[in-house]
């Protein structure tokens, strides 16, 4: 019982269970429970040789109801007494690696939501993938309770990623702030994510708070980052809160800047409820939960709310805040960001950017949010056709978590019916991918990544956008065609500036500026093809620059190109699933590559089996993967050489037989080793 209530009501519990047991007992046994220090398993021994068990199991079965019911009752928050006026909701912004989540650790001690822990490391990157690879994927919110100056501020806290490829979770989560922490490593400096993400709050109007961390490290430049905030940002030094969130040094200026500066959130109480879905995600035992801001109204248990998308409505089954795990409230006000959960069990009918409102009143819907803008297409199929449906229904809880992915059914002639999906960039691929086999136990094929070029086709000039190189139609029908380019900024030391611009020009960049934001540090824009930047690119940018250089890129538009339509053929027989759409100055050196990956992991036969790469009805590669031969002149020792002769001619005929009716089906584990080779 103890273990299950809350410690205070122990010892009024114990006493409680003794005068029961002495009730239902008769007055000729109840000298053994004379005193309360008797403990509960003595009584119920007793009370067992009394032939009174039952009664005595059944009346505290009653009294540990009721207490526990009191217990749930006392840990639902109120959150009446939390006006907008005492209410901030705010995010943490940087770039990779700045240090979002030791400072969001470091505020959940500092207002006691958690218990202050050497062990307190990234405590709301709570995925399997984020603990493996040290690196924030998706948006995490925790309510947090703070004494200023004699009044209980409720703080909304939302901590966002940092890496390009999840800047849809920042911008969702930018929607529900007034204001937002901008934290720069002094170490690193000014990055390009940093850039992008100032950009992102300052569009929005958001009220910027500049943190400037690490300032305790060996190599720290508080003075040169200071000169870089105020060169790009226009932020003056007394604005920068300096502070190392590892060791809480200065942390505890934050909390108080942030009532100070930030703006409680606007909205009208005495209106029907309106409020902003920004995230959700799946529990197997309560379906669909919801991460809402209240702009208008209240929302309480009980209540029956309607989706503007859908318009479906629900009961509401609870409401609460995130501590950051689930805890219930009475209700959810004007300013307030929490989770309501209805009981929904269809995924897709909790869009993130939808309106919620009272069922029944009218109000004007949101405006929502843009959908994601996919950089990266990729086809996904099941290993095991088997589970097909298993991995759809995977699919759609999945994302319902993460609504930037793009997601379509697809067809192909090697792997069987699967899905195309799009994603915003090449971790965001593999992070989904590993999200899968990790959460829901099921392994998948991940087809070659591929952006949307753009054709022009047919007699009407036809516009066609390809994001599946099977649909790629002949090439006497295509006119013109399109690939898509990014405008990518790089910031990094000037020292590697002649390397990085040579790598730049090698992947057919056109360079747009170059600027000096300090004596030795540099940002340079380039626009590149998409196409050379989504597999290797970051990678070997992080290598010249020995880790110092950050890249960020955003859509530029199309410009005209030489497409190549590179087709894989096995004795012959076109391979749909390792097809691929490159630049024709790409299209030899790819289509090599992949005709000596597909030489290692196909097995020999009894018939040599020809690999070839064509491109634009040119085979452009080939490789050959030699027969197994029988020693036929093993019996021959000696005599006329032409009876040698005769046995080869022979098998060489044999063979030229079996590979005409011969046919190779490539294993599954086939495409997945060579798809996942780097």
């Amino acid at each position: 019982l103890r273990s299950q209530l809350l410690p205070a009501m122990a010892l009024p519990l114990c006493r409680a269970v003794w005068h029961t047991l002495a009730t239902i007992c008769a007055p000729q046994q109840r000298m053994t429970l004379l005193r309360p220090s008797s403990t509960i398993a003595a009584a119920a021994s007793h009370a067992l040789r009394c032939n009174t068990l039952t009664a005595a199991s059944c009346s505290l079965r009653r009294l540990h109801t009721s207490a526990a019911a009191r217990s749930r009752q006392a840990d639902i928050l109120d959150l009446s007494q939390f006006p907008q006026e005492r209410v901030r909701n705010f995010s943490i912004i940087a770039h990779v690696d700045h240090g979002k989540s030791t400072l969001a650790d470091r505020l959940l001690e500092i207002t006691g939501t958690i218990q202050k822990s050497a062990s307190n490391k990234q405590v709301l990157d709570r995925l399997p993938v984020e603990q493996q690879r040290g690196v924030t994927v998706r948006a995490h919110t925790a309510s947090l309770f703070y004494e200023h100056e004699g009044q209980t501020y409720l703080l909304n806290l939302i901590d966002t990623p940092g890496h390009v490829d999840f800047n849809y979770e920042v911008s969702c989560s930018l929607a529900a702030c007034q204001g937002t922490l901008l934290v720069v490593d002094v170490g690193q400096g000014v990055q390009a994510q940093t850039v992008a993400n100032f950009y992102l709050a300052f569009e929005r109007g958001l009220q910027i708070i500049p943190v400037l961390n690490k300032i305790d490290l060996q190599g720290a430049d508080v003075p040169g980052t200071t000169e870089q905030m105020r060169t790009l940002f226009d932020f003056e030094p007394s604005e920068m809160i300096p502070i190392s969130a590892k060791s809480g040094l200065g942390v505890e200026n934050i909390l108080p800047e942030v009532i100070k500066r930030i703006p409680a959130p606007a909205g009208h109480a005495d209106r029907p409820l309106r409020c902003l879905l920004f995230d959700s995600w799946y529990d197997i035992y309560r379906g669909a939960i919801m991460l809402v801001e209240v702009l208008d109204g209240s929302i309480r248990k009980g209540d029956y709310i309607e989706s503007k998308h859908t318009g479906k409505s629900f009961e509401v089954l609870e409401v609460g805040l995130l501590r950051p795990d689930q805890v219930p409230a009475t209700q959810l006000c004007t300013g307030h960001v929490g989770y309501v959960i209805t009981g929904m069990k269809n995924p897709e009918e909790a869009l993130v950017g939808d309106t919620w409102f009272a069922r029944g009143a009218t109000v004007e819907a949101l405006p929502g949010f843009k959908p994601a803008k996919c950089m990266v297409f990729s086809g996904l199929y099941p290993v095991d056709p088997a589970d097909y449906e298993q991995l759809a229904a995977a699919l759609a809880k999945l994302t319902l978590d993460d609504s930037s992915v793009s997601l379509r059914k697809d067809t192909s002639a090697a792997l069987g019916a699967g899905w195309r999906l799009g994603f915003l960039g090449m971790l965001h691929m593999d992070v989904f991918s590993q999200r899968l086999e990790q959460e829901y136990a099921t392994p998948v094929i991940v087809t070659s990544p591929s952006v949307s070029y753009k054709l022009i086709v047919g007699p009407d000039n036809e516009e066609m956008l390809i994001e599946n190189p099977a649909h790629f139609p002949e090439a006497s029908r295509v006119k013109a065609s399109y690939e898509p380019v990014v405008m990518g900024t790089l910031v990094f030391p000037d020292t590697y500036l002649g390397k990085i611009i040579q790598l730049c020009e090698e992947r057919r960049g056109e360079q747009v500026d170059l600027t000096y934001i300090s004596e030795s540090r540099v940002v340079l824009k380039y626009k590149l093809p998409l196409s050379e930047i989504v597999e290797t690119f970051f990678d070997e940018v992080k290598s010249i620059s020995s880790g110092f250089a950050s890249f960020d890129y955003e859509d530029a538009g199309y410009i005209p190109a030489d497409l190549a339509h590179v087709q894989i053929l096995i004795n012959n027989q076109p391979v749909d699933a390792l097809g691929m759409l490159s630049h024709s100055s790409r299209a030899y050196e790819r289509g090599r590559l992949l005709c000596e990956r597909l030489k290692e992991v196909i097995h020999r036969q009894l018939f040599d089996v020809a690999i070839q790469a064509t491109a634009k009805g040119k085979v452009i590669a080939r490789e050959t993967v030699k027969a197994m031969r029988k020693d036929v002149t093993a019996k021959c020792y000696g005599g006329d050489i032409t009876r040698k002769m005769k046995l080869l001619s022979r098998q060489k005929e044999g063979k030229k037989k079996m590979r005409m009716v011969g046919n190779i089906e490539l294993p599954k584990e086939a495409f997945l080793s060579v798809l996942k080779k780097k």
